[in-house]
């Protein structure tokens, strides 16, 4: 599978297609939009979240609610778009002039506004900045749904929550005592996704504080992926690996700037003896694990334990305070643009993760098992499961 995004962030729409989908999947349009709100929320958004009620449109590829197996194409309103419409207007009316539309020429520092205006040669930033907004995981998110509701069919879950904002991060010991689904499952009862309510509240302080002093906060968030069956992924190639596919896509996730797969930093400074998880064998489990170090991931593959992964941000670049920076038209100094942004996005940037993961997901297991067809891949994993089980 694979999916193109297109779009400003306050253009009309924002749109996607979605290739090489299987047919016959059962599609909620429901489950994309509910999809599309746990992204919008979150404890420090901005108020453009305020103005967006983010819902997807289908256009193709979907005939009585099943997949076709031919592109999915779709859109997402934005609703800001009104309040735009002459910046953003793809066409300038003959009497209009153009001074009428401030050109943006402050470049944010840690954002794409100078390299890109440089790369892409233009005068005005707000070439740049249209188009390397998050808004763009909107369709991300959607198509994240799609994937979702596919390994639906296979019981495979993924979980997210948010474990740290700023100088809060919370404790391993909580994480390591709370394994069961519903510890996972309380981050979505939570306005900054963190499942222990103190942890919680002491991380909305942080966000309170820095939105006083008019500043950005970073963070981290952990996925769980459970019931991935062990061989997903391959050792044979490097671009076939599964650990090398997931950094792939959560990488590319604007603000993320670092990645851990289970408790790799420990790895660095522990000893082989201590750190690699051993192998044990019983006719219930068959092959297993009593650790989980490797995060679920041997060799570029699964390994049939849950997947672990750390996802960490950099603070929002956009500040209310500004960057010191130059002027790209006069290379004076000045103070970076002020656009209309969050304090905090990390719980939002959790589901766009989540998103990410699923499809980076559905295309290792449509390697696996097939792509053409939904009952064709139940057939094929449930054989494959048995295969598993016999052993």
């Amino acid at each position: 599978m694979e999916f193109l995004t297109a779009g400003e962030s306050h253009g009309k729409v924002l749109c996607g297609i979605i290739n090489d989908y299987p047919s016959g999947v059962l599609i909620k349009k429901e489950d994309i939009d509910i999809e599309l709100l746990r992204r919008q929320k979150g404890y420090g958004r901005g108020k453009r979240m305020q103005i967006e009620k983010d819902e997807v449109e289908i256009l193709s590829g979907i005939r009585n609610n099943l997949t076709l197996g031919s592109p999915i194409s779709f859109i997402v309103r934005n609703k800001d778009w009104d309040n735009w419409k002459k910046v953003m207007a793809p066409f300038k009316q003959d009497n209009e002039i153009d001074h009428q539309i401030k050109e943006v020429q402050n470049p944010r520092p840690g954002h794409a506004d100078l390299i890109g205006s440089i790369k892409y040669r233009f005068k005005d930033i707000r070439n740049v900045i249209e188009r390397s907004s998050a808004r763009e995981t909107a369709v991300r998110v959607v198509t994240g749904s799609f994937s979702k509701q596919f390994l639906k069919y296979l019981n495979i879950k993924i979980y997210s929550f948010v474990t740290g904002i700023g100088e809060i991060v919370i404790k391993d010991d909580i994480i390591l005592n709370n394994q069961d689904d519903d510890f996972f499952k309380k981050a979505d009862l939570s306005d900054i996704r963190c499942p222990d309510e103190k942890t919680a509240s002491d991380m909305k302080n942080e966000i309170d504080k820095a939105f006083k002093n008019k500043d950005t906060l970073g963070g981290s968030f952990l996925i769980c992926i459970r019931n991935m069956p062990c061989g997903i992924g391959s050792y044979t190639q490097w671009n076939k690996r599964l650990d090398a596919l997931l950094s792939y896509y959560l990488m590319s996730i604007p603000s993320v700037k670092a990645l851990e797969i289970g408790n790799g930093i420990k790895a660095s400074t522990s000893l082989g003896t201590k750190f690699h998880d051993e192998i044990f064998y019983n006719e219930t489990k068959k092959y297993y694990r009593s650790s989980n170090n490797a995060g679920g991931i041997e060799g570029g593959m699964s390994n049939g334990e849950d997947i672990i992964l750390k996802v960490f941000l950099k603070p929002i670049p956009t500040t209310m305070k500004g960057l010191k920076t130059i002027n790209i038209k006069d290379k004076s100094q000045k103070i970076s643009i002020k656009e209309r942004s969050d304090i905090c996005a990390v719980p939002a940037a959790s589901i766009i993760g989540e998103a990410m993961a699923a499809i980076a997901l559905v295309n290792l297991v449509q390697d696996k098992f097939g792509r053409d067809n939904i009952q064709e891949i139940i057939e094929n994993h449930k054989n494959y499961l048995k295969y598993i089980k016999d052993i």
